[in-house]
């Protein structure tokens, strides 16, 4: 059982916690669309992107997503939230070093990218997901400057979400939220299977 004195302590400990972060909410008055980034080598840029459009689709907002590298299997999120309603643009070539095909996934990159320029036109679409963006500007699919000026001229109310590793310092720099997942450990690298539902 907590001694009252360490009781007290806990009580003004979580009082003067209560008071700086009240202070920082009532500070927050801007409202408007967020351009959040989630990089790093770790497992979970994804799953925390369409974790963002369930939350969003739970909060009755219309979602979109584009998925670039990924695309060529069975998509766990994409089964379940198309039937929510959720629009989808996918690459679907897969991995580039599978297709070994620098033309052919250049020109799937920017198929789809027209179509998120349309997304992020349409001030009826509330959060956009581009997963995996930031290898499309890695290995120079999309030029960086026309993402730039299509993101800074998205409808004020519209968030959009980009996954990927190593995201251009740009991309970082104007991001509202950047969030980078560090890999400690993976079972991959132990020889164990991507697994359903997990994984993919």
């Amino acid at each position: 059982m907590m001694s009252e004195q360490k009781q007290d302590k806990h009580q003004q400990r979580q009082q003067k916690l209560k008071q700086q972060v009240d202070q920082r909410i009532d500070a927050a008055q801007e409202e408007r669309g967020l351009l959040l980034v989630i990089t790093g080598n770790g497992k979970g840029k994804t799953t925390s992107g369409f974790g963002m459009i369930t939350r969003a689709l739970g909060h009755g907002q219309t979602c979109a997503v584009a998925q670039f590298i990924k695309g060529t299997w069975d998509n766990g999120e994409k089964n379940l939230l198309e039937k929510l309603g959720v629009t989808f643009h996918v690459m679907a070539t897969g991995f580039t070093w599978e297709t070994q095909d620098k033309q052919k996934d250049t020109l799937a990159a920017q198929k789809v990218w027209q179509q998120c320029k349309t997304l992020l036109s349409d001030d009826s679409i509330d959060v956009i997901l581009l997963d995996e963006l930031t290898y499309m500007v890695t290995y120079g699919y999309i030029e960086l400057e026309e993402i730039v000026q299509t993101l800074e001229n998205r409808p004020s109310e519209q968030s959009v979400i980009i996954t990927g590793r190593a995201a251009h310092r740009t991309l970082l720099e104007m991001a509202d939220t950047v969030s980078e997942v560090r890999n400690v450990k993976h079972g991959f690298e132990a020889g164990l299977k991507a697994r359903k539902g997990i994984d993919w």
